[in-house]
């Protein structure tokens, strides 16, 4: 599948006669919310692991110097902590272009803190888009990120405000945090 997922996302979902949709964040989406939204909450979705997988050639890097940023990988029992927005339709003309790097929107049942569900859409990277990277030690997507940065900025900053957003929410993501120290190690040693 080609990187440049906008038409493709233009034609998954039909929101006629829909006045509002939830969306999962579990990303940049998280901090960065650079979109109206009437409402937001913490959220989870089940079966589904934040993992940096995903390389960003458009926001976080170069097509020569791709940085990392994260996707979802399906595993039993996983749990991934996240916002969800109630937003319009028309949101998902900005939300498409900024997702457009190998994301494809899929239907994902999402529980709110308060117990209650939802049906709403999430934004995944899938393995067969021509950005998707795959696994590597903790130490080498941290060595990655480190020297990656692209038109939306360091690399770094993704990790480092992700990872201080999912404390907010109270998340316990293992593969964010072993990222982080393993950056916070590099950087220091490099002093």
């Amino acid at each position: 599948m080609a990187a440049n997922t906008i038409d493709h996302n233009r034609t998954r979902q039909n929101f006629e006669g829909i006045d509002s949709v939830w969306l999962f964040g579990y990303g940049s989406l998280i901090y960065k919310v650079d979109f109206p939204f009437l409402e937001q909450k913490p959220a989870t979705i089940r079966g589904w692991a934040r993992r940096f997988w995903q390389g960003s050639h458009d926001h976080r890097g170069t097509p020569e110097a791709p940085g990392r940023v994260v996707t979802l990988i399906e595993q039993p029992g996983a749990v991934c902590k996240g916002m969800a927005f109630r937003v319009a339709p028309s949101v998902f003309e900005h939300l498409d272009v900024r997702e457009k790097n190998g994301y494809l929107r899929f239907s994902t049942t999402m529980t709110f803190d308060d117990g209650g569900q939802a049906e709403g859409l999430v934004y995944i990277a899938t393995e067969d888009n021509e950005a998707f990277l795959g696994e590597a030690p903790p130490a080498d997507i941290a060595r990655q990120i480190a020297q990656a940065l692209g038109p939306s900025g360091p690399n770094t900053d993704y990790l480092l405000r992700l990872a201080e957003s999912l404390r907010e929410l109270g998340d316990q993501c293992d593969h964010t945090f072993a990222i982080e120290s393993c950056l916070k190690e590099q950087l220091s040693s490099e002093r």
